[in-house]
């Protein structure tokens, strides 16, 4: 099957590192209010933001950036100790407004659509289905994006990603902000092994809240709170034992 797309060039990209392999897809929404002013803002040379690709809410894909280019999609950023997450990765933005302009449903054309360009990407490049990743994984404290109603259950359904059945929630005993100890170093060392950028300081800080919080809109997103519990827990337990993180 041959993708269809659109080009629109952006000027905003410089080349990858040399010896720097593609070995990260990461996901975004773009968070305006509507398509036209996102790709507007992606090619304006004063913005200095970019991607590669978008994907409208009808299915149509822009290439921006020439996928051999480092595009600038990613800021300051990190996952399983590498920082220039720009120079590693292909960027997709997925048009929504996002939570600042009222967050809604991806339409089915839209998920189609990043499907097939994600299918296109994953092979082409040697990507583990462990770093197939939303912005606010690799970004915790500033981003909420692609955000908890993206379906990341359809993307793994399709061949797309990392992902295991979230278990329930029940009641129960938890990890919050302000507990410390055994039980928190655990917590942070297992996200920190899962590709997160937490410390095992044995403190459930802001840093870690915002992790969990991440963790939960890419993998438990019935409940987005920070608070660890045993759905979160054994969610966690079961992403690090299902699979390694290369192809």
């Amino acid at each position: 099957m041959t993708l269809a797309f659109e080009t629109r060039d952006s000027p905003n990209h410089d080349a990858r590192p040399p010896g720097c392999d593609v070995d990260i897809l990461l996901l975004h929404y773009t968070g305006m209010k509507s398509a036209e002013a996102a790709l507007e803002r992606l090619c304006d040379p004063v913005a200095k933001v970019s991607c590669h690709w978008v994907v409208d809410e009808d299915g149509m894909i822009t290439r921006l950036v020439d996928e051999g280019r480092r595009a600038w999609h990613a800021g300051v950023s990190s996952w399983g100790g590498d920082t220039d997450i720009n120079a590693r990765s292909i960027g997709i933005e997925i048009v929504n407004p996002g939570h600042e302009f009222g967050y809604r449903d991806f339409p089915g054309a839209q998920i189609e659509a990043v499907i097939a360009l994600c299918a296109d990407i994953l092979a082409r490049f040697s990507i583990p289905p462990r770093r197939v990743l939303g912005h606010s994984d690799v970004a915790p404290a500033r981003k909420e994006d692609p955000g908890e109603l993206f379906p990341w259950g359809r993307l793994h359904a399709a061949g797309i990603g990392h992902w295991v059945e979230p278990a329930p929630i029940v009641e129960g005993e938890s990890l919050k902000p302000g507990d410390s100890g055994d039980r928190v170093t655990a917590l942070q060392r297992d996200l920190a092994a899962y590709g997160y950028g937490v410390a095992p300081s044995g403190t459930f800080d802001a840093d870690t809240a915002a992790v969990v919080t991440a963790f939960q809109r890419h993998f438990r997103p019935a409940r987005v709170d920070g608070i660890a519990d045993r759905s979160t827990l054994v969610t966690l337990a079961g992403l690090l034992s299902a699979g390694s993180d290369r192809p």
